[in-house]
């Protein structure tokens, strides 16, 4: 008669626990989002929303747009659908802070210090001025997915914690012809790295 010894049966846990951290494991997603000329595009956002429409049950996290010396800081943002926007003003002078975009039109009248945070449950482009000075501009992009991420210097944008799953994966910049245009490809995670994405795009 074969009786397991305690060590076997260590080693059958560890073998099954392996196999379901497999199974269940996130994976890291890299895109590369290029300019007609071949040129890689600063703050482009990428973005990943399940094609079976499942969402993990997340607390959209908030975010932050400030204004220091004349300026919207970041000039590109971007926030899952439900989430909240601080505009702290870090300036010795008041702005106004608005937006006339659809989904959701909002006005911060003249202030400075901290601001009353702004939520956002719809999803869509927010461009966002102020009243008292033209030159300030900032974008907010909000979108239906936890999956997302903005590209740096050299064009490349990761999501490191994407389950595996088929995907729609968008890009977008806001020096397109077009600001409600996207670049899509539909990809099946794991997928190989990174996918390249290509944008029309208008000078600075």
């Amino acid at each position: 008669m074969f009786t397991f010894s305690p060590g076997l049966r260590v080693a059958h846990l560890t073998v099954a626990l392996a196999v379901a951290l497999c199974s269940t494991r996130l994976l890291a997603f890299e895109a590369q989002v290029r300019d007609q000329t071949g040129a890689p595009v600063e703050d482009a956002v990428v973005y990943a929303v399940p094609i079976d429409g499942q969402l993990p049950p997340t607390r959209p996290a908030s975010a932050m747009i400030m204004q220091k010396n004349k300026m919207f800081m970041p000039l590109v943002t971007v926030v899952q659908k439900g989430a909240s926007v601080d505009f702290p003003n870090h300036d010795d002078i008041a702005h106004d802070v608005y937006s006339f975009s659809d989904p959701q039109r909002f006005e911060l009248k003249l202030y400075r210090g901290a601001s009353q945070p702004i939520r956002f449950d719809k999803t869509g482009l927010e461009v966002i001025g102020c009243n008292i000075h033209d030159a300030m501009i900032a974008y907010l992009l909000v979108v239906d997915t936890p999956y997302f991420a903005k590209t740096g210097h050299d064009g490349i944008a990761t999501l490191p914690d994407l389950p595996s799953g088929r995907y729609r994966v968008l890009a977008w910049n806001y020096r397109q012809h077009d600001l409600e245009a996207r670049s899509e490809q539909t990809i099946l995670m794991p997928a190989a790295v990174p996918v390249t994405f290509s944008l029309q795009l208008g000078p600075r």
